[in-house]
């Protein structure tokens, strides 16, 4: 860990609006590490390639067809050669210093085998909205324990960072899920130990129309209760709590999308 290689994954597929931040958020992190991206895009058609091949000689670029986001995680994941990981969709961000912090964090707790921090909400235009929404998950991931976690996901994937030794003891992503594949995977680093948690801000998830949580969300909790059958213990009490949580979770998120102006 004297300077250990941090390796960054990045699925990608049609984020033109968006792929020239991400991409900056990650190669413009500095620190006493050594940076390596990896990109996988599955043969984006919206001119995301053409910016990715602008910084060809700062990335790990494969183009290639996949079978979906978690297939193309996993595929840039088994590329990834760092001994700490972390993942950021081409439409997120990582904010200044995220990285450093996460390496000083490993150092600090030797015994850590992986960490979040907390995550900004914003919008197109990188303008941070829903900030009770980020408020609350911080809230539920200072107070951690499997039973919470498993009632609900409150561990923003792009500010996760963890050890690769983790990732080779539990594997990869399950590709037959859809929206919950990152969680299924929380839940399995769980299992083996509890997360580190960092207060402060890591990374910047993007709220937009054509976002998976923005565009499909039933969909998403559905199949949250799917992963969450397989993981929970027997036993009658908990599912009704992760039942009415997601009940809640669902009442917020149709307000807010009610209450979202319209695109114009």
């Amino acid at each position: 860990m004297n300077r250990p290689l941090v390796s960054v994954v990045m699925p990608s597929l049609d984020q033109r609006p968006f792929v020239e931040r991400t991409l900056e958020s990650i190669l413009s992190q500095r620190g006493d590490f050594d940076l390596e991206l990896v990109v996988q895009d599955g043969g984006s058609t919206d001119g995301t390639l053409e910016v990715l091949e602008h910084h060809r000689d700062r990335i790990s670029l494969v183009v290639e067809r996949d079978a979906g986001q978690a297939d193309a995680v996993n595929r840039a994941l088994s590329r990834a050669r760092g001994e700490i990981v972390g993942w950021v969709n081409s439409d997120d961000l990582l904010r200044p210093g995220a990285i450093q912090a996460a390496v000083e964090a490993f150092r600090a707790f030797p015994g850590a085998l992986w960490l979040h921090g907390r995550c900004d909400i914003i919008d197109e235009q990188d303008r941070i909205i829903r900030r009770p929404v980020a408020a609350y998950k911080d809230f539920r991931a200072r107070r951690h324990r499997l039973g919470r976690l498993l009632v609900e996901n409150y561990v923003s994937q792009m500010t996760v960072f963890w050890r690769r030794s983790l990732l080779d003891r539990v594997g990869l992503l399950d590709p037959s899920l859809r929206y919950t594949f990152d969680y299924d995977l929380w839940l399995r680093f769980a299992r083996v130990a509890p997360p580190l948690w960092l207060d402060r801000t890591l990374a910047a998830f993007r709220w937009h129309v054509s976002s998976k949580s923005g565009s499909a969300f039933e969909a998403q909790f559905a199949e949250d209760w799917e992963v969450f059958v397989r993981h929970a213990p027997p036993g009658r009490w908990l599912r009704v709590r992760k039942r009415m949580r997601t009940a809640q979770i669902l009442a917020v998120y149709r307000i807010l999308r009610a209450l979202r102006p319209p695109v114009r």
